[in-house]
């Protein structure tokens, strides 16, 4: 880190420039403080000035918790940087608290002379007492050990507003762009981008954009003028890949994959959830797109919302369904009839901390076995989960594509870290998408089948053609390619009218069969034509030496956290490298040959081992875990200190 010292203009004080890599904060204040808003107008601005962003929302699990408790507190951290990164941040740089609740449950996270600015109009003795305080803090010495700015938040922006004749709660709705605007100043940010957003957001209400506008100026200025600020920071834009980027979260990179796979595909995108957190936002997204004949249904509940989605992919739609970890369970029945019928279904589950309701606001990756196992009978599916939020995009893609391409449901598992965390995304050339090909056959025989790639071509085909005794070719719905994969029908084809459903088929002609012989049969080609999928997917890519001392093994939102670990492992010459999985069933060809390549292998996950259940089954490894389930991602150090103990 650099210091300058920038010459200032006549009658204001010299003000020093300290220029930084990275910088990390947080902004948090009450369910109501727009802390999520600012937050999101300070990640926008960054990406505009060329910055590499991370950012981590934490919402209240309650809608409404009573004002200044510490349930209610809401919070928005963004790491941001000019260089690469991979995480929001471990520890924060500094801390913007909005009343005495916000900074008792986020002070742990300031760094030691951390900056430290608080709304100090906030700290009376009924807030104080709601947040558990018994003295203030900013009187007792309780925080000598950090830069502390008390700025009359709620006051100074009172009379930027005064003239705009608001009502006191129109008028402290405001606050949030006030400290904004002073956070603007300390890391000089733009206030353009954010002016232009208040000028579109609040052009109906002249009043609220004017106070708005005023306020967050009036912010900047603060920082500019106070004698107790003397220094702010420069964080330079990052050098990144040259190409047309944007600023996207997870789910909003879910919807626009979804899109995208239902226009490469040439088939309707019918889209029906129930609304729940986090995965919530994806109906809204979709919802906006109309005009690319995406359809989307608000179900009654979550069993009529996967049933839609079947009925839509029945109809040669690509049927897609959404929701967390109690929806699934909701819907794990309709989910084992779309293994029996064989559609393409494409199950999205964003997980949050369980069981039951749980942390519906918090993250977890608990929902591996029950993607895997949670259904009855022997009901397999195959499972895929993105490693960032940008990654939804491909992912989901992906995921479309083996639903179509093997007739089967997909999951995919992403988590609310994800879900609503953002970073930028490069905006793909839609030339470049892979192909996704569909098939409906046209007569009896099925003659609209695909050419099937050699190197696929895994298991026998199930049974032969059949006659209906006249001398002429019925068609046959469960006829397989060399994949073992069924035939798409389109309901209503002439000549191809045929009956799908959750009783066993007989092998072939799909009629309802209790054959023993045939049951098993059916059960074994289900399961091979999911392990075929395997011949269609890339090898797991090891992110370092193809083998040494220790292998940290992944799979969605611990990405960035264990890539970033492995890094500065390998820098300090520890022979480790990173794999992370974004195929989990079935897992990539060359899967135990990468493990065995390790002399150890580390799983860090957000539950209790779930991965490295699986991977100890089918490979017999002895991988270690390491697991954190506190509805938090986590920490660099975290993974650190656990390789440093293994390679001990």
């Amino acid at each position: 880190m650099s210091v300058t010292t920038e010459a200032s203009p006549p009658n204001q004080r010299p003000v020093r420039t300290e220029e930084l890599e990275s910088a990390t904060i947080r902004l948090a204040g009450d369910s109501g403080d727009g802390m999520q808003l600012a937050g999101t107008q300070f990640t926008n601005t960054s990406a505009i000035l060329g910055n590499d962003i991370s950012t981590l929302p934490d919402f209240p699990a309650e809608i409404r918790a009573p004002a200044g408790t510490l349930a209610g507190v809401s919070g928005f951290q963004i790491h941001f940087s000019s260089c690469d990164i991979h995480t929001p941040g471990d520890r924060l740089n500094a801390l913007v608290a909005m009343n005495p609740a916000a900074l008792k449950t986020n002070i742990k996270d300031l760094e030691p002379g951390g900056i430290l600015i608080v709304n100090k109009d906030a700290f009376g003795t009924s807030d104080l007492h709601k947040a558990g305080y018994k003295n203030n803090p900013l009187e007792d010495g309780s925080l000598k050990g950090y830069r502390v700015f008390a700025v009359p938040v709620t006051t100074l922006n009172r009379e930027a507003v005064a003239e705009f004749k608001l009502s006191p709660r129109e008028a402290d709705r405001c606050k949030n762009f006030f400290a904004l605007g002073l956070i603007y100043w300390l890391y000089e940010r733009s206030l353009d981008p954010t002016l232009k957003w208040i000028k579109e957001k609040f052009h109906k209400n002249l009043a609220v954009m004017e106070a708005n506008s005023r306020t967050l100026k009036a912010g900047y200025n603060y920082g500019e003028t106070t004698e107790t600020m003397p220094v702010h920071y420069r964080v330079a834009k990052a050098h990144i890949k040259p190409g047309r980027y944007r600023k996207i979260t997870g789910n909003e990179a879910l919807a626009l994959g979804l899109v995208a796979a239902s226009e490469v595909s040439k088939i309707p995108l019918v889209y029906a959830s129930y609304p729940i957190t986090p995965a919530s936002d994806i109906l809204h997204q979709l919802a906006e797109m109309k005009r690319f004949g995406v359809r989307t249904l608000q179900a009654e509940d979550e069993i009529a919302a996967i049933g839609a989605a079947i009925g839509a992919s029945f109809g040669g739609a690509l049927g897609v369904t959404a929701t967390s970890g109690p929806g699934i369970c909701l819907k794990s029945e309709a989910i084992g009839l779309a293994v029996m019928t064989e559609l393409p279904v494409v199950v999205i589950d964003v997980q949050r901390g369980g069981p039951s309701t749980g942390l519906p606001t918090k993250t977890e990756q608990a929902d591996l076995l029950q993607a895997m196992f949670g259904r009855n009978g022997e009901c397999p599916a195959a499972i895929v989960a993105p490693a960032t939020p940008a990654d939804c995009f491909d992912m989901v893609f992906e995921a479309a594509r083996l639903a179509i391409g093997f007739m089967t449901p997909v999951f995919l598992l992403s988590d609310g870290y994800i879900a609503n965390g953002a970073e930028p995304w490069m905006i793909p050339n839609a030339a470049d998408l892979p192909a996704i090909h569909v098939s409906h056959p046209t007569s009896p025989n099925g003659a609209a089948a695909d050419e099937v790639p050699e190197a696929a071509r895994k298991g026998p085909p199930a049974g032969h053609a059949a006659g209906n005794g006249n001398g002429e070719t019925r068609f046959l719905p469960y006829k397989r390619d060399p994949r073992l994969v069924r035939q798409w029908a389109v309901p209503g084809t002439p000549g191809l009218e045929h009956r799908i459903g959750g009783l066993e088929k007989e092998d072939v002609t799909g009629n309802v069969s209790y054959d023993p012989v045939n049951h098993e049969n059916m059960v074994k080609t289900r399961a091979q034509k999911i392990a075929n999928i395997a011949n269609e997917i890339p090898l797991l890519e090891v992110d370092g030496p193809d083998k040494g001392d220790l292998l940290v093994v992944g799979w969605g939102g611990t990405y960035g956290a264990l890539k970033t670990a492995v890094e500065r492992a390998r820098r300090k010459g520890h022979k480790v490298a990173h794999a992370h999985f974004r195929y989990l069933n079935p897992m990539p060809l060359n899967t135990e040959r990468v493990l065995r390549s390790f002399k150890k292998v580390l799983v860090p996950e957000l539950n209790r081992g779930q991965l490295r259940m699986l991977l100890r089954a089918e490979y017999l490894i002895d991988v270690v875990g390491l697991n954190k389930i506190q509805g938090k991602p986590f920490l660099v150090s975290e993974i650190e200190e656990k390789i440093e103990e293994m390679l001990k």
